[in-house]
């Protein structure tokens, strides 16, 4: 019956009607997969060498578990956005004589099989390899690669339940920021308490049926899930949902912008692929972590200010770049209306300004890394809100591939064009070559002044700008509604 499913989706791939363009993004990802698999690869190889070499007095695989309980979180996050689960299309199978057991156990069987645990594997065999090559024992280090595999597998599973849940997702990325902290400021000792607890399924090797029994319960618990979720009557049913509403008067302060911003903020928070982008750009506060804690980069680096850019402008760039593209479902109505396209541009323009703010006052705390961490945060926002907003409009004026909202955000690369990847050269490479000039040739002070002043002299430039940008928009409008009607652009 496997064969059979199989066969089913083989075929359903190869005659369908976008082979073209899925066969293209196949051999794409597939590229993608033998990159990500050659790196995991060759880190499984030399991870053990380089933290002997590092830490000679500790043993490498204790350093290792030390961390394992953040690989847990942050993978089950990352699959999140990432993973799409194998449903496949079981309505016509359900008139037919087909146990329903066997259609549910296949799902979960292909899900077991999923790259994403093949890019575990492609870690973890390295580096137990290299292990017994080292002399570790051969049972206990077997103990520990069948407990690793259990948890490889037992996070697959779980993410089949908390897949749809953004609270789930949420209480995932809390759990890793406060582990993180803890640890960080010393106040409970993360790392050692399950460094100890993973290092034990090497020292206990029977110790690695408690994952393998993990495993085994998921799969039960998705079985019994889908079991009873499979029925064609179901289908049938009219769903109800109660509609979410929220109170917007508050935008009517903004004159006349007011519709426009209640029109983004509904299509940010209604759809999954605009929500996933805000809570993308949120997260990376945290970014500045990473930069502000390595010592081979000094707060006067040329990165800090990339660091910047990104910590106050990321919703800039994930929401901005696809600027008008997230309306293109109305677009056409949109223009045939009698709604000034300026007005149109300034609520883009307002949504995008009041992200940087708040990013802005989120990345305050960094002033605990010295003051230069303040001013450089500073100096960004103001560079983002003068210069990178006008260039990320006008940017926009080049989409024309349409994004259909209703789509997964995974792995959704609708609305993605040329114009995507030259952007990213006037929003970083300006502001690295202006900071890094200034910086070298005069001082720190002077180049994060020089940004700021920029910034605010595009503020003084605001109003002529967008009207430049208006135009453009104007002269490129019948060719952006002509992209959004090609639903397979």
């Amino acid at each position: 019956m496997f064969k059979y499913f199989i066969t089913l989706q083989w075929k359903s791939f190869f005659r369908s009607a976008s082979l073209g363009k899925s066969m293209a993004m196949k051999i794409l990802m597939g590229f993608f997969t033998l990159y990500m698999l050659a790196t995991l690869l060759m880190a499984g190889i030399g991870l053990f060498f380089g933290l002997e070499e590092a830490f000679p007095e500790t043993d490498p695989l204790f350093l290792v578990s030390q961390y394992l309980v953040y690989w847990v979180f942050i993978e089950l996050a990352l699959r999140y956005f990432m993973q799409k689960l194998p449903v496949m299309d079981v309505k016509p199978l359900l008139t037919l004589p087909i146990d329903k057991s066997k259609i549910v156990h296949y799902v979960l069987g292909r899900s077991g099989v999923s790259v994403y645990n093949l890019f575990d594997l492609a870690f973890f065999v390295p580096f137990t390899i290299v292990l017994l090559l080292q002399g570790y024992p051969i049972v206990n280090i077997l103990g520990w690669f069948l407990a690793m595999m259990g948890i490889v597998l037992s996070i697959n599973y779980t993410n089949f339940l908390i897949n749809k849940s953004d609270k789930a997702l949420a209480v995932v990325l809390l759990f890793v920021v406060v582990l993180y902290a803890l640890d960080y400021f010393d106040l409970y000792p993360v790392r050692a308490f399950f460094g100890s607890l993973f290092y034990g399924l090497y020292e206990n090797p029977f110790l690695a049926l408690i994952p393998v029994f993990l495993t085994i319960t998921m799969y039960y618990v998705n079985y019994r899930f889908l079991r009873h979720g499979i029925f064609l009557d179901a289908s049938l049913q009219q769903k109800t949902k109660e509609v979410a509403t929220f109170d917007l008067t508050w935008t009517r302060r903004f004159g006349d912008i007011a519709p426009f911003l209640q029109l983004d903020l509904k299509l940010i928070w209604r759809n999954k692929r605009t929500k996933v982008q805000a809570f993308v750009s949120l997260a990376m506060i945290f970014y500045g972590l990473v930069f502000y804690t390595m010592e081979d980069f000094g707060l006067n680096s040329v990165m800090m200010v990339v660091v910047g850019i990104l910590m106050t402008g990321i919703f800039l760039m994930n929401f901005g770049q696809f600027i008008p593209a997230w309306d293109s479902a109305y677009y056409s109505m949109m223009m045939s209306q009698n709604i000034p396209l300026r007005k149109y541009l300034e609520a883009k323009a307002g949504l995008i300004a009041v992200s940087v703010v708040v990013m802005f006052f989120l990345s305050i705390p960094y002033v605990y890394f010295g003051w230069e961490a303040l001013a450089i945060n500073f100096s960004t926002a103001l560079y983002n809100l003068g210069i990178n907003i006008p260039i990320i409009l006008f940017f926009g004026s080049m989409n024309k591939k349409r994004i259909d909202l209703t789509k997964s955000p995974l792995g959704n690369m609708q609305g993605t064009g040329a114009a995507q990847f030259l952007v990213g050269i006037p929003l970083f490479g300006a502001p690295m070559l202006l900071y890094g000039v200034l910086s070298f040739l005069v001082s720190f002070e002077v180049a994060l002044i020089a940004l700021a002043l920029i910034g605010i002299l595009g503020f003084a430039f605001r109003k002529h700008l967008l009207d430049k940008i208006t135009l453009l928009y104007g002269k490129r409008k019948y060719g952006m509604i002509a992209g959004f009607k090609e639903r397979n652009g």
